[in-house]
């Protein structure tokens, strides 16, 4: 399957930004560069968000100039047989206009003989802040010849500005193409996990060792046999008591019939990012008490799933979540009722932090951890300071970002209980996380991610099959 995004949507895209750049204001936007990993090998190329939202194109060493009248300039390698030969097909900037629908483009061995002429007579130069080492200096070292001109007329923008404002705020509702990509690595993603859930219950079932890394070889399998390019991030293959670690890797260690395997790993497709968490048991079943912890969060997670809707805050979903985890981890008596009193004491002094100590989610889009504010704009000024029960830190609140449709989030409670005298041995170093990725609607949210089972009894029958 492939889905292809129009030319116009870029032009698009790159009208809208011009419109909010002001009278005479004039946008830089670098892709990211090629990255050594080791002597001569280079890592995998991954192409620069913001570049790619405005151009689609992914070759590297390539800017994009913006001016507020909507002229866009490209700069890109120069063809180049002998290098092609080694690196592959460039574009170069005689095709660029027609391939790519912008008003100009040259090679990139010319910015900084015309970039200070296209900054003359600018009042505000934006570009990405904190995202390109040297940036800022490259900036001023294209500044410097104008200023060197106003004793001849030249005007040198006199204000420097942060395009991620501007940006981050147009990718943070996602239109139709951008969710049908967003879809299409979801349902990647979700049979990559239903792959690796089922190699790891026939694999024990027939005596056969397997170890965290073998899981991990059967989501990229999957990514890359339905034309993901690459894991959208490090994959999380965690067994047993390595489930408690947030990050951890898929490494070396075994996988116990008795286990239970937490996977988050997600492909990327076409510059878009899945996100999918699923906690299973190896060999099939669940034990009581990890089918009674997986229960609870799942209860949470459906509550989370009942709060995103349009209109409501972007804090709603982590909020419901910690309801019903609190009065869960009480049930459980993984929270002592006579020390820690109900669930409404339980989240006033955070005390479920012991075992859930993660925000319930995060934007998703072009990356895992999408850019846009979690702070609604209009209400920036409204701050409220609070003790933090356990740091003692004083934190400053400000109301959270209200929920749009478009607008694409993860929904991800989990649990992690480390083996400790005060806590049920039956309960010790089980880790459950429960991931899925949803898009605002007006009265609900869509989860984009549900090729994967999800409720305990299914997951035991995939396991099965």
């Amino acid at each position: 399957m492939t889905l292809t995004v129009p030319l116009s949507v870029y032009a698009q895209r790159r009208a809208h930004l011009a419109a909010q750049l002001g009278d005479g204001g004039i946008a830089i936007v670098p892709t990211a560069p090629e990255r050594m990993r080791n002597r001569d090998s280079d890592y995998a190329y991954r192409h620069d968000s913001y570049f790619h939202y405005l151009t689609g194109f992914t070759e590297p060493n390539a800017w994009l100039v913006l001016t507020a009248d909507g002229r866009s300039t490209l700069w890109c390698q120069p063809k180049d047989m002998e290098r092609e030969i080694w690196d592959g097909y460039r574009l170069g900037p005689e095709a660029a206009v027609a391939a790519l629908g912008v008003d100009e483009a040259y090679s990139v061995a010319e910015l900084d003989q015309r970039l200070p002429r296209l900054l003359e007579n600018r009042a505000c130069v934006w570009y990405p802040f904190a995202t390109h080492s040297g940036l800022a200096a490259r900036v001023e070292g294209w500044l410097a010849p104008v200023r060197s001109r106003v004793r001849y007329g030249a005007l040198c923008p006199a204000r420097q500005a942060d395009l991620c404002l501007l940006l981050d705020e147009m990718r943070l509702v996602k239109d139709a193409h951008e969710l049908a990509l967003m879809r299409h690595a979801a349902q990647i993603s979700a049979r990559a996990h239903v792959r690796a859930m089922q190699h790891c219950a026939q694999a024990l079932r027939a005596g056969q060792e397997v170890r965290e890394y073998h899981l991990e070889a059967e989501l990229l399998h999957e990514f890359r046999r339905y034309g993901a390019q690459a894991p959208a991030y490090n994959s999380i293959v965690a067994a047993g008591a390595n489930a408690c670690v947030l990050h951890y890797r898929a490494d070396r260690a075994p996988v116990g019939s008795n286990d239970l395997v937490l996977i988050d790993a997600g492909c990327e497709y076409d510059g878009y990012a899945s996100d999918i968490t699923r906690t299973f048991p190896a060999g099939g079943r669940f034990s009581g008490a990890q089918r009674a912890l997986y229960e609870l969060v799942l209860a949470s997670q459906e509550a989370a799933v009942a709060a995103t809707k349009a209109g409501a805050r972007f804090n709603a979903p982590h909020d419901a979540t910690v309801a019903v985890l609190a009065q869960g981890l009480l049930d459980l008596g993984l929270l002592d009722k006579n020390q820690h009193g109900s669930a409404q004491d339980v989240i006033e002094r955070r005390a479920y932090f012991r075992f859930y100590m993660h925000r319930t989610g995060h934007w998703l889009g072009m990356d895992v951890h999408d850019c846009g504010s979690y702070v609604e704009p209009g209400e920036i000024g409204a701050v409220q300071e609070r003790k933090d029960p356990l740091s003692g830190e004083t934190i400053k609140d400000r109301p959270s970002r209200i929920l749009r449709p478009g607008m694409v989030l993860t929904i991800e409670p989990g649990l992690y209980v480390r083996a400790a005298a005060d806590v049920p041995e039956a309960f010790h170093g089980l880790g459950i996380r429960i991931e899925d990725d949803a898009v605002v609607h007006a009265h609900g949210c869509e989860l984009i991610t549900r090729g994967v089972p999800v409720q305990a009894d299914e997951i035991e029958a995939l396991m099965r099959g």
